[in-house]
């Protein structure tokens, strides 16, 4: 009978698969290491022209792509007038409700696309160029006629209406025949601002007139409320924004890189 013999089991101490993973990581971190710290000051500068070249192409699409849509704004403000707010050939005139909703509807697509991007924009102003983000100040000035001229209608119906007991007859009449002619030797339109702010000055001179007056200024609303000005962040996540922050970290390496060569040079200087 063959004899018996005890099973012997041989186990190698620790894990040895982990130890092995361990020491491939480490190697493949000294071998990133090493391979930046082979990377050059210049490599960098290198890289840093052309992707400075990338980021301002990036930009530039975002700014024409704010002007075509400043442009759609204004475009609705107009709603086919020319600067004397006469109907362009072949154009159909809109009603007041409908430029309204299409003034707010390209308002909303410009304020939503300047919010949410990096629109880089310069302004001249007494021989000094300064740099801003947004869209820069407009104004509605075909919306802003439009009601004015509209309050102006209303001013002259009242007046019209209550001309028998004024003694001064006609008022809007009378500043009419004194703000025409100024328009004429100025070349104001008949719906500009200076023409309405001769209309309502000549008409606010007379005590009988107060009503109308008043009439005019709640009717006519305020210039500020057809001026914009929506402002652009100064970062954004879209592609212009990471090409813009890559370009700063890779300006930082360089800067941090030269200044430590400086600081090694100086100190060999001293050591010699």
């Amino acid at each position: 009978m063959a004899p018996k013999c005890d099973k012997i089991v041989l186990t190698m101490g620790g894990n040895w698969k982990e130890r092995i993973k361990r020491e491939r990581k480490e190697e493949r971190s000294n071998h990133f290491l090493s391979s930046l710290k082979s990377i050059r000051t210049w490599h960098l500068i290198l890289v840093l022209i052309p992707l400075l070249f990338i980021t301002a192409t990036l930009l530039r699409f975002d700014h024409l792509k704010m002007n075509d849509l400043k442009t759609a704004v204004l475009e609705a403000d107009a709603a086919g007038e020319d600067e004397d707010g006469n109907l362009k050939a072949g154009e159909i005139e809109k009603s007041q409700e409908e430029i309204n909703e299409n003034i707010a509807n390209t308002l909303k697509e410009l304020k939503t696309f300047t919010e949410s991007h990096i629109v880089v924009n310069f302004t001249e102003k007494n021989g000094e160029t300064s740099l801003f983000f947004g869209t820069g100040q407009f104004y509605l000035e075909h919306q802003y006629k439009r009601l004015a001229e509209k309050a102006l209608k209303e001013a002259e119906a009242l007046a019209a209406q209550i001309s028998d007991d004024n003694p001064n007859g006609n008022i809007y009449s009378y500043a009419n025949s004194v703000c025409r002619p100024q328009a004429i030797r100025y070349g104001w339109a008949w719906n500009s601002a200076e023409f309405i702010n001769c209309m309502t000055g000549e008409i606010s001179k007379y005590p009988v007139s107060d009503y109308i007056t008043e009439q005019i200024s709640a009717s006519i609303p305020s210039t500020a409320l057809f001026r914009y000005d929506f402002a652009s962040p100064v970062f954004a996540p879209t592609l212009s924004g990471f090409a813009i922050l890559l370009c700063a970290l890779l300006l930082l390496v360089i800067i941090i890189r030269i200044i430590t060569w400086l600081i090694l040079r100086i100190a060999l200087l001293f050591l010699k």
